[in-house]
């Protein structure tokens, strides 16, 4: 023994104690054990990576255990396949001799098989009088069968971590594209904000993706896409706030004004239904302008506006104004329609009005046109989106319905 080796007879080749201790532990496997030979390889193909194995050595692998006559690998039979070299080199599709035996050697230090050495180096099966075989030498396929749970466990946690990788690369693909749509939006529109370093910030984020990220590089990018996400909101929330207070200050100067002319102008006498009834329309008005529907109701009956929502999903009603701003731009609708739009019925009710005229837009010529006309008709008392809802709610559950 030398350096940690235990050398084999002939000193034909280096054992490492690893290996020995292998060898031990496979002789150790419950004789009622038993695996299905080819599950177990598909297993080792999944793991090739943590196992550090390429396609040739899966290729010989799988040659190997052709050479074994049943389909399960069981604890109390011979495990030891002796293919000369020429059957192995055939069976693995002509691979030349040099990568035959480095490959060999791959799965031997992968722990997937060890070698049954005789004494002279040679691969063969001893049997007995009854033509069973009594001792074979060649390679011991005892170690797939004993290590059968654990890379079970490795194709597992490979398959785990390639759909992690898969819905990473989707969620920041998704995030990369709304957060590009918003800058869009908000220049096109003259949002007050440093919008010009808010897109250098997206240029530089955009540019370190590596070619082939790894699930850290992704989450922790999809961090900062996420944190320069919600900044843009904040920047557009704060501003639509600014010109939320200021359009109620304005509208309540024009409110007053009109109470004023109305109660001057008004000479002849009402009588009391007349006068109860204009009241109730006014009011009605003012309750429809200022109504949220339920956002669920509203997500059912306009499915298409999700998909613009941060993150590819609308949770809030914040989200549904954040995408219906992307979408406005999307359809062709100025600022200013889609602002008179929020004046009159309200941020909420506008951004719902989007997604309504986003879910008929291919029967809408002018969306602009559309909007502006929608807003006169709300001002005017006209308008109302619950029975609108509804009938995008009912053809959507016969969509569903026939498409199921």
């Amino acid at each position: 023994m030398q350096n940690g080796h235990v050398t084999t007879p002939f000193g034909r080749r280096p054992m490492t104690l690893a290996l020995v201790r292998r060898q031990v532990a496979a002789k150790a496997i419950k004789p009622g054990k038993a695996a299905d030979k080819w599950k177990i390889f598909r297993d080792a193909s999944e793991a090739r990576e943590i196992l550090g194995l390429q396609d040739r050595s899966l290729a010989i692998l799988d040659a190997l255990l052709s050479f074994y006559p049943e389909n399960e690998l069981r604890g109390d039979t011979q495990l030891v396949v002796f293919p000369s070299n020429a059957q192995l080199t055939l069976r693995a599709h002509g691979i030349a001799g040099a990568t035959l035996r480095r490959h060999l050697a791959l799965l031997v230090e992968a722990g997937l098989i060890l070698r049954r050495d005789s004494a002279n180096g040679k691969r063969y099966a001893r049997k007995n009088k009854m033509g069973e075989i009594e001792n074979a030498f060649g390679f011991d396929l005892s170690p797939l069968l004993m290590r059968a749970e654990e890379l079970t466990g490795m194709a597992q946690k490979v398959v785990a971590d390639r759909i992690a990788l898969r819905r990473a690369k989707e969620s920041l693909t998704i995030c990369r594209r709304d957060v590009r749509k918003l800058i869009t939006a908000a220049i096109e529109e003259g949002a007050e904000g440093d919008w010009e370093k808010i897109e250098s910030v997206y240029v530089e984020l955009v540019r370190s993706i590596p070619r082939c990220p790894g699930l850290s590089d992704l989450g922790r990018l999809l961090d900062e896409m996420q944190l320069l996400q919600e900044e843009i909101l904040n920047t557009l929330d704060l501003q639509q706030k600014d010109e939320k207070i200021s359009t109620n200050g304005d509208h309540s100067e024009h409110h007053t004004q009109n109470s004023n002319t109305e109660s001057t102008t008004e000479f002849e006498p009402r009588s009391g239904k007349e006068q109860g009834a204009r009241l109730s329309q006014s009011d009605e008005r003012k309750r429809e302008a200022l109504k949220a529907f339920p956002l669920g109701m509203v997500l059912k009956a306009c499915p298409e506006i999700a998909a613009y929502g941060p993150g590819g999903a609308i949770n809030s009603w914040r989200d549904l104004m954040a995408a219906a701003i992307t979408v406005r731009s999307m359809l062709g609708v100025s600022p200013s329609a889609y602002q008179e739009a929020c004046e009159t019925m309200g941020p909420e009710n506008a951004a719902v009005t989007i997604a309504c005229i986003l879910e008929r837009a291919g029967h809408i010529n002018s969306a602009g046109g559309y909007l502006r006309d929608l807003t006169s008709k709300s001002e005017r008392g006209e308008f109302s989106l619950g029975p609108v809802l509804m009938a995008l709610v009912r053809t959507n559950g016969l969509g569903e319905q026939a498409t199921g």
